[in-house]
This record gives structure tokens, C-alpha cells and sequence, in this order.
């Protein structure tokens, strides 16, 4: 199982938000409306949204390589097909 797996949507948003405020001051971004506010603070619809965010991104993780592209191992590379009768 890959690490991906191991990780719920839920966690990779908290984790997300925590540490985009974390930083926020080192991009200059003090202004944001959440700043400074923990997890549990944001509004419900913020916390789904970033859930569903997680979500969708975990999933596309775990469907494609790390070059970005769809794993599809099971296809020969060109010229290396072998035929059988």
C-alpha cells in the first residue's frame, strides 16, 4: 500500500490548512480572512471544500505516476510486444 493510501482527504486538508498559515507570512499573505485561525475555527464550507479539494487530489495521486502521466505498465513499449500463436 502506498503512502498515498494511508492518507484520508480529512488529514491532507488540516494538514494543508496548518501549514498555509504557517507560511503565509513568509509569502506575504497576512491578509487572507483566515489567517491566524486554526482548523477547527474555519467555517464548516471551508473545511469541506478543502476536504473535497484533498479528495480529488489524492485521487489523481494515486491514478498517475510520478512523471504525471497515467500508469500504464501493462503496455509494451514500442517494438517490445511479443506475438504468440
Amino acid at each position: 500500500m502506498s503512502l498515498i493510501q494511508d492518507v484520508s482527504p480529512e488529514e491532507l486538508a488540516r494538514l494543508f490548512y496548518h501549514y498555509e498559515e504557517a507560511l503565509a507570512g513568509d509569502f506575504h499573505c497576512e491578509s487572507k480572512k483566515h489567517h491566524g485561525t486554526s482548523w477547527e475555527q474555519a467555517s464548516n464550507n471551508e473545511r469541506r471544500l478543502r476536504v473535497a479539494a484533498a479528495r480529488l487530489a489524492l485521487l489523481e495521486l494515486s491514478t498517475t505516476s510520478p512523471a504525471g502521466k497515467i500508469n500504464r505498465d501493462y503496455f509494451p513499449k514500442p517494438g517490445e510486444a511479443e506475438w504468440g500463436c
